[in-house]
């Protein structure tokens, strides 16, 4: 896979500043307010920041969290995960794999009885939706 580097500059030109925020600094968007949340719609999820392909909608589940929640990524190197002890605890961070932008955090052990038993709690604004296109008549 091919890396994306940018300057501070160059992200901050291509991303809004809410997009920035979370890709780049790490930020949260408030609970319940992404555009994805509850999306039922099929298709892919990419990186906002770079394009490249992060989640499927059949992997997609409604966990009421208040982000969109997933329960794998879509390859084994698409996402990257980093230990993050922000806040006083410890988490597991999910970052694009092919531009380091901040995506969420992965959850074990919840007992939503998804296959992975994973909850991938990721925030809307650090994803675009590509849907499937309907099928040719």
């Amino acid at each position: 896979m091919e890396k994306v580097e940018r300057t501070d500059a160059e992200w901050r030109e291509q991303l809004s500043p809410e997009e920035y925020d979370v890709l780049r600094k790490a930020g949260t968007e408030r609970a319940f307010t992404g555009e994805y949340t509850d999306t039922e719609t099929t298709g892919v999820y990419k990186c906002r920041a770079c394009g490249a392909e992060l989640f499927r909608s059949d992997t997609k589940f409604h966990s009421g969290c208040g982000w969109p929640s997933f329960y794998q990524p879509t390859e084994g190197d698409a996402v990257t995960l980093i230990e993050d002890r922000s806040f006083g605890t410890v988490r597991t961070e999910a970052r694009c794999a092919r531009c380091d932008s901040h995506l969420g955090h992965v959850f074990t052990g919840e007992g939503f009885g998804t296959p992975t038993d994973e909850r991938w709690c990721i925030n809307s604004v650090s994803l675009t939706l590509e849907p499937k296109e309907a099928a040719a008549e």
